[in-house]
């Protein structure tokens, strides 16, 4: 363990950049959603967004935190303001490159599904399609949509009303076997990381 006094920054007296490259760097790993959306005309969109966790489990919750594309919302928080619905694809090893690919600044026309190839499948209670190899996807539809105050971001709250899990992967006690599913995690900057080693521990009774 190392005895020095640890270095203590304030955000706001950092560069901006610095700040952010700290807090991205400390709040790992995240969980990555992948998110396939429809615009009010039918065009599809996925992206990637490692701002992204469960909030509630009655009903179950989801929160994405999209920042802006420029000076205007990105295409999926302008998608989800117009129909309201989504689907998180859950992004394993295989798929990590073609999710990469998608974080790119594509123009509002693009259909990544289209241009990488990604085989679609339709969702059932929903009208965005989802990414046939993600080892499991849920389908969701917006509950609200919060501009968090003096930021760039907007809070989406979505509830989560179908499973899509691949065959084989689902324990007997209901649970995704995370070494089979193999999902990828946010880091700092541009690494992510694999699942590595897991472990259990029981909660204590008192």
């Amino acid at each position: 363990m190392n005895n020095k006094d640890p270095l203590s920054l304030i955000p706001s007296e950092m560069e901006p950049a610095g700040a952010y490259r700290l807090f991205q760097s400390l709040v790992a790993p995240r969980p990555i959603a992948w998110v396939s959306s429809i615009d009010s005309r039918g065009k599809v969109n996925l992206a990637p967004f490692s701002f992204f966790n469960a909030v509630a489990t009655r009903p179950l919750i989801v929160m994405l935190a999209i920042g802006q594309k420029g000076t205007g919302p990105k295409d999926t928080l302008r998608n989800l303001q117009e129909t309201g619905e989504f689907v998180i694809n859950i992004v394993s090893e295989e798929l990590a490159e073609a999710m990469n690919i998608t974080s790119g600044d594509w123009p509002p026309e693009t259909n990544e599904f289209e241009v990488l190839q990604l085989t679609s499948l339709p969702s059932i209670d929903v009208k965005p399609p989802r990414v046939a190899d993600a080892p499991a996807a849920m389908e969701a539809k917006v509950r609200q949509i919060v501009p968090v105050e003096g930021t760039s971001s907007t809070l989406v709250l979505g509830e989560v009303i179908r499973f899509h899990v691949q065959e084989g992967i689902l324990r007997p006690n209901g649970l995704v076997d995370p070494l089979l599913s193999k999902p990828i995690a946010r880091l700092g900057d541009n690494e992510y990381a694999t699942i590595g080693r897991v472990f259990t521990m029981n909660r204590p009774k008192f």
